[in-house]
């Protein structure tokens, strides 16, 4: 068990980057799936196409290509290094932004109607309306829905580690490479996935219970 004292420390390092990651790339990811959601289910042809080329895009291919192309096509294309973090934060950004668009606009079309021309018949602007009446119902529609996409991109973090970001599996993969211990290097990885995301679950019920009582 002395190799513990060792993989853990490692483990915990890159849960950190997991960690960060996850949170930038969901934060950018709502941002963007906030504003592709708007745009599928509004009336601006313009936006709503270009939502769906993009959301067509991410969801037609595989992480793993994402994280190939912005970590070593994009930069080539732009004469710009992208760090290795930099780029996993990008790839789960706009990955997450895909599902999260649709999140987004299932939440906006489950608003009664009725709310809106309430809203608009008090005198709120569209701005208004939207700000106060439409959004918050809808949010709390959401919220559970966007925890289990930070928990998916959590584990889909685990991918990046193709394009040498030091997160989870990739402090796996270096502690095995250096010591040869295949399977309480890998065991151990696997458990502490499990732990991590058992947390986060236990979290998002919490959540739930919460919005739902």
């Amino acid at each position: 068990m002395d190799f513990l004292s060792v993989l853990l420390p490692m483990l915990f390092k890159g849960l950190k980057i997991t960690l960060l990651i996850s949170v930038v790339g969901i934060f950018f990811g709502f941002i963007i799936g906030s504003v592709s959601g708007y745009s599928l289910q509004g009336k601006n042809k313009i936006a709503k196409s270009i939502a769906g080329i993009y959301i067509w895009l991410i969801r037609g291919t595989p992480l793993v290509v994402q994280a190939l192309y912005v970590y070593y096509v994009v930069p080539e294309l732009i004469h710009i290094e992208l760090s290795s973090n930099l780029s996993g934060i990008i790839v789960i950004s706009l990955n997450s932004g895909a599902f999260i668009s649709e999140i987004v606009r299932g939440a906006l079309q489950a608003i009664d109607p009725g709310q809106k021309e309430a809203g608009l018949s008090l005198g709120l602007s569209p701005y208004q309306t939207l700000r106060h009446i439409i959004i918050p119902p809808a949010f709390k529609a959401m919220l559970p829905a966007l925890f289990n996409q930070f928990i998916i991109s959590v584990k889909d973090t685990a991918l990046l580690s193709i394009i040498v970001v030091n997160e989870i599996t990739k402090q796996m993969m270096n502690y095995q490479a250096f010591t040869y211990n295949t399977i309480p290097t890998y065991t151990t990885g696997a458990v502490f996935y499990l732990v991590i995301i058992s947390l986060l679950m236990l979290i998002q019920k919490r959540v739930e219970k919460k919005l739902v009582g």
